[in-house]
């Protein structure tokens, strides 16, 4: 057994890779993406350290209270082409809002949990702040230093790829796309059952079979589970929320599956000990609806679309990897995507749009160990 489980990983999410069909490219995408931003991650640099020490200069100035009226257009919306107004200006620079929402597509990941609307002024401080240490480089002669050249080298290559992707990828990705990939996994989705179940974990026979007797003489199940169990779903009495069967180990599926709602099995045997199940509720599924998972499913649409660029792009290309312990890392790093591609690939039939929870089960549940790691 693998003790107790915590509720922060006991069920799968719509961003998780495994909920999609084709999602390793999910996985490709954002080790890319968190390749790009490894600098940032490994050490505290300038950057980091002022996105966090700005926020509160933001909400302590009374440019909040102005800002706060003012949406600013999505990235390559109409209204961003015909209203590019100025925000600010930094000593003769003007900040206009197609700056604003660059800066806000490049620094999102870095930026606090804030709600939208206080995004717009964080952004804007972000960028006079920049404007300003940029000004005053370049008056102590910084954009003459190889550091700097070396710098921009690599900034225009990452803004001619950003480039590329905002004007030829992304509008690949209509709506029209999103909504049939929606229709198409939805149907797939009311065709799969689900229950939601209890259980109580143990850590021999002996004591499934107690607990089992105490259950057939009326006892009350949560209360056991809470008090018994091993498992980390016990803190809701067990509760196991809606799943399908092939979210769960084999052994446990077939059990709860067999039930009838109220109906307690005997005791169960898996790789984590010994289990009483309880079936609460069976039901045919239900997709999420199509408003809370369109932005998702396009995230999805379009990282595939980015992944079938960079294929046909690196099979026009020449790349040649002169490293020698490189080259033995990039073999082994091709080895273990090819084994999480195939793997991913026996998982077709599994959803992309995510099947809506029901009933009182709690928002996140303690599936824990029973929840097959794909």
């Amino acid at each position: 057994m693998q003790g107790q489980v915590g509720r922060t990983n006991v069920r799968r999410r719509f961003s998780a890779p495994d909920r999609f069909s084709g999602g390793h490219i999910l996985a490709l995408f954002d080790a890319q993406e968190a390749a790009e931003r490894g600098s940032n991650v490994r050490e505290p640099d300038l950057q980091s350290v002022d996105l966090m020490l700005r926020l509160n200069t933001i909400l302590r100035t009374s440019l909040l209270a102005s800002a706060l009226a003012v949406t600013w257009p999505l990235a390559g919306s109409a209204q961003e082409a015909k209203e590019d107004k100025v925000i600010a200006i930094v000593n003769g620079h003007e900040i206009r809002t197609s700056e604003v929402q660059m800066a806000t597509d490049d620094i999102v990941g870095q930026l606090p949990d804030l709600p939208p609307k206080l995004r717009y002024p964080f952004v804007v401080e972000y960028l006079i702040e920049r404007h300003l240490l940029a000004q005053y480089a370049v008056k102590e002669g910084i954009a003459e230093t190889d550091e700097y050249k070396r710098r921009l080298a690599l900034y225009q290559a990452k803004a001619l790829r950003d480039a590329y992707f905002f004007q030829t990828i992304r509008p690949q990705v209509t709506e029209e796309m999103i909504k049939a990939a929606y229709d198409e996994e939805a149907a797939k989705v009311a065709q799969t059952e689900r229950i939601r179940a209890r259980h109580i974990l143990l850590g021999t026979e002996k004591e499934a079979q107690d607990i089992l007797d105490r259950l057939n003489k009326g006892e009350d199940f949560a209360t056991l589970a809470k008090q018994y169990s091993l498992d980390g779903s016990k803190d809701y009495g067990g509760d196991l929320g809606y799943f399908t069967a092939p979210e769960m180990v084999v052994e446990f599926s077939t059990a709860a599956f067999a039930l009838k709602a109220g109906e307690i099995s005997q005791p169960v045997k898996t790789d984590f000990g010994w289990h009483i199940i309880k079936l609460e509720d069976r039901k045919m599924g239900a997709a999420q609806p199509y408003d809370q998972v369109k932005s998702a499913i396009r995230n999805v649409l379009l990282r595939r679309k980015v992944q079938e660029a960079m294929d046909k792009i690196r099979a026009a290309s020449k790349v040649e990897i002169v490293d020698e312990d490189l080259k033995k890392y990039a073999e082994d790093a091709a080895k273990a995507a090819k084994t999480f591609q195939d793997k991913q690939a026996g998982q077709a039939g599994q959803t992309v749009v995510p099947a809506a929870e029901g009933g009182d089960a709690p928002a996140t549940t303690g599936k824990g160990d029973l929840q097959l790691q794909q």
